[in-house]
């Protein structure tokens, strides 16, 4: 929470502190995409005939552009505090913040690829007052001083003693503290496995792209996925003929082809995002750090936690892989709603996660209930729209529409098929559910995180004396809503009655 305090005494000056002056260096590497929203004006100029001032005019916002940045710079300052931290800024209109050290829930620090190359990094407050617009950033403090700070504001909510200076340029990185313990960490030889279970065909989509986009562009007149290319190159070596009589070489070679860039950019992607990833255990929160270009320090207040979500894969899961993540009070930005805290583990690793925030996993001897067979409704009847557009193309003659009802025929199927995975049990102090076919995701849900129960019923479930419970829970998850289709009006009634009377007592 922010508020307005009394500007500081002159005694106080020599406590203020600026940015790092690399602030300056961030904002010329910002202008690039600025700069986008300036070639409208260069291209008019090129269109009217006044080719001559296209360059006075890309110097002058260069030089407007670094001006706001430094006068931003030299009107924005900060003061660490014993209990609270001060932010003063605006250039024509003065803001004067101050937030007291009890009012910050989580200390973030981020780094970009720049900011690592300058040994620089941003330092977010999450207040919890609600809305970003409620939070504060220094976007660019050193990074020792980023966290001596981090450690200052923690020893403060510990009740200890701060051993460590904040408003020190030149503070030692703080040791972790006796409490801090490392929970879950990955290594070069996970991510490499991680990398292989995350197979993913979206490079290739963006090669294909690139190389149809930029054909004309480049020194070489030849394109991977056009296959007249490849013959052009059989023929000059002689070999268009035996390629014409085994094709199933050319078959081989394309499937090899697709998996090693699925493969790639997996262990790309993976690699990029989970780089020297650690969990640790602080005495308030879970702190997760990890990326290679882009390094982020992220603490998921324990007591915030709302949910914890297993996902794997059909495949990921005969091996005995699993992902975590927990739901929480507390975003993990825009781009990710939820902590993704394991990225990629053995139920083993989860389970010690899982025990810092007092949640469980089923054991082997839990009463798991299905959901009615009901479910499959909705894929069942794309099935039959799907066999129905087909025989109508064939109808009218068309021999391709024949895929129409094999397609509906295995729709179908899978549907059904993946009724028998919805399923859920109580355990008393938490709810389990499960869900998923091809890629398997079950929700442990604490009964003191349901914040609302809707028992909700329609024309279809209502004759079959069925009900689907949704459970209201704060935080929001991007793995979709929690609920529980398709059982019995009674056992949902009684199960709610037994959620909102175990809040009741709490």
């Amino acid at each position: 929470m922010t508020g307005t305090a009394a500007l500081a005494a002159p005694d106080d000056e020599s406590r203020w502190q600026r940015l790092h002056p690399a602030t300056l260096a961030l904002a010329v590497v910002a202008l690039g995409p600025k700069s986008l929203n300036f070639l409208p004006a260069v291209a008019a100029l090129g269109f009217t005939g006044n080719w001559i001032w296209i360059v006075p005019a890309i110097g002058a916002f260069l030089l407007i552009s670094l001006l706001a940045a430094w006068f931003q710079w030299l009107c924005f300052r900060f003061l660490v505090g014993d209990d609270e931290v001060v932010i003063e800024s605006g250039v024509f209109a003065r803001q004067h913040r101050t937030i007291p050290f009890d009012r910050i829930q989580d200390v973030s620090i981020e780094q970009g690829l720049v900011a690592r190359a300058l040994g620089i990094a941003k330092v977010g407050f999450e207040t919890g007052a609600g809305g970003k617009e409620n939070d504060a950033s220094l976007n660019a403090i050193a990074l020792e001083a980023a966290q001596a700070l981090r450690t200052t504001i923690r020893a403060h909510r510990s009740g200890e003693a701060a051993v460590v200076a904040a408003d020190a340029p030149d503070a030692p990185d703080a040791a972790p503290g006796p409490e801090d313990r490392l929970l879950f960490a990955m290594n070069s030889g996970r991510l490499l496995t991680a990398g292989l279970f995350n197979f993913s065909l979206a490079a290739l989509a963006v090669v294909g792209a690139a190389m149809q986009f930029f054909d004309g562009l480049l020194p070489f007149d030849f394109n991977i996925f056009n296959p007249m290319d490849w013959i052009d190159i059989a023929e000059s070596y002689g070999l268009d003929q035996w390629l014409l009589a085994h094709r199933w070489v050319a078959g081989i070679g394309a499937a090899l082809s697709l998996l090693l860039i699925g493969f790639a950019s997996g262990i790309a992607m993976m690699v990029f995002a989970n780089w020297d990833f650690r969990l640790t255990r602080e005495p308030r929160a879970l702190r997760r750090t990890r990326g290679l270009t882009t390094r982020t320090d992220v603490a998921v207040p324990v007591k915030r936690v709302q949910a914890a979500i297993l996902v794997t894969g059909w495949l990921r899961r005969r091996f005995g892989w699993h992902e975590l993540r927990l739901q929480s009070l507390a975003s993990d930005g825009e781009k990710e709603r939820d902590h993704q805290v394991v990225p990629f583990g053995k139920l083993a690793e989860i389970d010690p996660v899982l025990d810092e925030i007092a949640i469980a996993r089923p054991g082997a001897e839990a009463a798991w209930q299905r959901s009615h067979h009901i479910v499959a409704l909705g894929g069942l009847v794309g099935a039959v729209c799907a066999a129905a557009v087909g025989l109508v193309a064939v109808s009218f003659g068309q021999p391709l529409g024949w895929l129409g009802p094999l397609a509906g025929l295995l729709f179908g199927a899978g549907s059904l098929f993946g009724a028998r995975f919805h399923r859920w049990t109580d355990l008393g102090e938490q709810v389990a559910i499960r869900r998923g076919m091809w890629k398997p995701k079950t929700t442990l849900l604490p009964h003191a995180s349901v914040q609302s129960i809707d028992l909700k019923s329609d024309f279809i479930l209502r004759p079959l004396g069925l009900a689907t419970l949704v459970f209201g829970v704060p935080g929001g998850s991007s793995l979709a809503a929690h609920e529980i289709p398709a059982i019995p009006v009674a056992t949902a009634q009684a199960l709610r009655t037994r959620i909102l009377a175990a809040r009741a007592r709490r």
